[in-house]
């Protein structure tokens, strides 16, 4: 699979989302799944998705304390597109996580609260997959300017397909608009990136998209693109 990887991830950079997302489909079956978190990006992949196939697989990762707007969008999901949404949970209830690490973790510590959240439940449901699909975009962050469309991702060993990743965002909503895709409704109120009700606010005239994610910190990634291979220990069901 890595060489074809080689051979192809070149080819693919001149494919649109669509041919991606087809190219996905075909190759991997129901082995293959759009993680989302059900940003604007998310979205067009979503409805993308489904002009192409009436079946196919979203996971998201419920961190648990997420916006009341996002949890609503899920549902409008899945009635709109009759599918799904696997829900991928931490294995620490929030009760617990406060019990084992204190209070507020992601004030204190938002690096091993991603961790115990989103990355290790990422591991968790990337073990039985064969690839995985994301919404990212090479303008977001510094760490996503060298995201292929198709890439082998190392890290996690699977391959990852980033259909999104030269477009910018007038072409994201552009497409949002033109086709009707619902949308979080606090992209309407001045949040651009959508994360944890406890670490994203709406950002102010001038600021980086971004800037409302973690605010007063350093941090630009949750960590899901930088994934470390599964510990070797049972798997749980997701």
């Amino acid at each position: 699979m890595n060489d074809q990887i080689a051979e192809i991830r070149l080819i693919a950079e001149s494919w649109s989302p669509q041919q991606v997302l087809a190219w996905a489909f075909e190759t991997f079956g129901d082995s293959v799944a759009i993680a989302s978190a059900f940003g604007a990006e998310g979205m067009v992949l979503i409805d993308m998705a489904s002009r192409l196939r009436k079946k196919f697989r979203v996971f998201t990762l419920d961190t648990e304390f997420l916006f009341p707007e996002t949890y609503s969008l899920m549902d409008r999901i899945e009635q709109k597109y009759e599918i799904r949404v696997e829900r991928v949970f931490s294995l620490l209830p929030p009760e617990e996580q406060e019990r084992v690490h204190g209070a507020a973790l992601w004030a204190r510590n938002p690096d091993q609260c991603c961790n115990l959240r989103k990355v290790e439940p990422l591991r968790r449901k990337l073990s039985g997959l064969s690839a995985w699909i994301t919404s990212i975009r090479r303008d977001q962050t510094a760490a996503r300017q060298s995201a292929r469309k198709i890439e082998m991702d190392e890290k996690s060993g699977l391959v990852k397909l980033n259909p999104v990743a030269d477009w910018n965002s007038q072409q994201v909503w552009q497409y949002l608009l033109e086709h009707d895709v619902p949308y979080n409704s606090l992209h309407d109120k001045n949040y651009p990136s959508i994360g944890c009700i406890h670490c994203t606010r709406a950002v102010l005239p001038g600021e980086d998209p971004r800037a409302g994610r973690w605010s007063g910190s350093n941090k630009t990634e949750c960590g899901l693109h930088r994934i470390e291979p599964l510990p070797a220990f049972p798997a749980v069901d997701a």
